[in-house]
């Protein structure tokens, strides 16, 4: 028998212990233990799936020797390949795109460390090469970044935020310089402001006093009174800013009844107020116009139904010889001062001459009914201001009101004339 021209696999004891001998293309093994718990389990499995243990064995020795000797080499390069993209990934993560400009050297390195004519163990080269190429740009990176010039990437940033720093502090200059501007603006409107309320408050102390404002009011007043006066033949003097004998100014218009005619029978004084007085303060102020003046009643006129004394009321005699009216100063009507002054005369010509044979009941009873009707006129002429529904009907009331009180006065003045004709006959 010729022998065989392939090589046989000397006959040897494998460290599994068993005889492994190559024939020509056989295999013959005997007493060899594989310990691989993934072969084990593979065999196991197949031999319950009904496949023979032998079997099994046999096609994966043979897929085996395929691997080993067909692609072999491939698995090396896929493994080497598949480590390099994980060592890449790993140096990448670390310094960016830096690793990209080294990656054709390393990848010719790695070719030829790694050809396909090569098939021992590549992982601690692989480690090696990996590790230089980390450090190597790792030391690129960071000379990179400590560059005083445009390749260092921190320049760039280091500029831009200079310059944002830049332009952030010119826009707070800015700012700051308009919110100064504003304030002084706010200062000096403040001092105008502060300046305007000191004169309004010099204006309303002045007004008390008599000045430019109060004066207003006082012309305001002395006008209704001067044409009430003219009608009936009076006299009214405005004496808001005259001395009086006794030296005082107390007392803004002061009336002589029947002063037209010559010597008047009477005087009465009315005093203006803008603002509102203590109940004491205005007979104060109404007792020091009547002593002043020397008048027989005085009339407190004031500038709105808020302006009147607390606890007293207006178209009200007091002491018999006051009586406090309403001028509002927004709406100026002389109606309640006609009413009151034809009042406050009719009483002072019926007690200004003891010669004259009044009937006594007569006047007391229509001067009675006359501030009884004055009274309730003014209080229908205020609700008028405040209704809007039914004004027609409550004009009408208040007219009649108006009439009543106009006719007993002129009945007044109808005695009075009467006993002065007989006292003349």
């Amino acid at each position: 028998m010729e022998a065989s021209e392939n090589p046989q696999l000397p006959l040897d004891e494998g460290p599994g212990g068993g005889i492994v001998r190559a024939l020509d293309d056989r295999l013959v093994i005997a007493d060899l233990t594989v310990s691989d718990k993934r072969a084990a389990r593979v065999v196991r499995e197949r031999a319950e799936d009904g496949a023979p243990a032998t079997e099994t064995v046999t096609k994966a020795i043979e897929i085996g020797a395929r691997l080993l000797e067909d692609e072999g080499t491939v698995a090396n390069v896929d493994y080497v390949r598949r480590e390099l993209e994980a060592g890449l990934a790993e140096v990448k993560g670390q310094l960016g795109e830096t690793v990209e400009d080294g990656a054709e050297a390393l990848t010719e390195q790695l070719t030829k460390a790694f050809g396909l004519e090569r098939s021992d163990s590549v992982q601690a080269q692989i480690k090696e090469i990996v590790v230089a190429e980390a450090r190597q740009h790792r030391e690129a990176l960071m000379s990179s970044l400590t560059a005083e010039d445009p390749s260092n990437p921190l320049v760039g940033m280091q500029v831009r935020i200079g310059k944002a720093m830049l332009e952030a502090e010119e826009r707070h200059r800015q700012e700051t310089a308009r919110t100064n501007e504003l304030i002084g603006k706010l200062k000096e409107e403040l001092a105008r402001a502060n300046e305007r309320h000191a004169a309004d408050e010099r204006v309303a102390e002045a007004e008390e006093a008599g000045t430019r404002k109060g004066r207003t009011f006082e012309e305001l007043v002395h006008a209704a009174i001067e044409e009430i006066a003219t009608g009936h033949d009076d006299v009214a003097h405005h004496t808001g800013d005259e001395s009086s004998e006794a030296g005082g100014k107390m007392g803004d218009t002061v009336v002589e009844i029947g002063g037209a005619l010559g010597t008047g029978v009477a005087t009465v004084v009315f005093e203006s107020k803008n603002k509102k007085l203590s109940k004491n303060d205005a007979w104060t102020e109404l007792n020091g116009c009547m002593a002043e003046r020397d008048a027989a009643y005085a009339v407190l006129v004031v500038a709105g139904d808020d302006k009147v004394p607390s606890g007293l009321e207006e178209l009200t005699e007091y002491q018999g010889n006051k009586m406090i009216v309403v001028l509002d100063r927004e709406d100026p009507d002389p109606l309640a001062i006609r009413l009151v002054y034809r009042y406050v005369r009719a009483r002072l010509l019926v007690s200004g001459d003891d010669a004259l044979e009044v009937d006594a009941a007569g006047v007391r009873d229509a001067a009675e009914e006359a501030a009884a009707r004055l009274k309730r006129a003014n209080r229908v002429r205020k609700s008028l201001t405040a209704v809007t529904n039914g004004a027609d009907a409550a004009r009408e009331e208040f007219d009649e009101m108006v009439t009543d009180v106009e006719r007993c006065l002129a009945r007044i003045e109808a005695l009075v004339a009467r006993a002065a004709l007989e006292a003349a006959e």
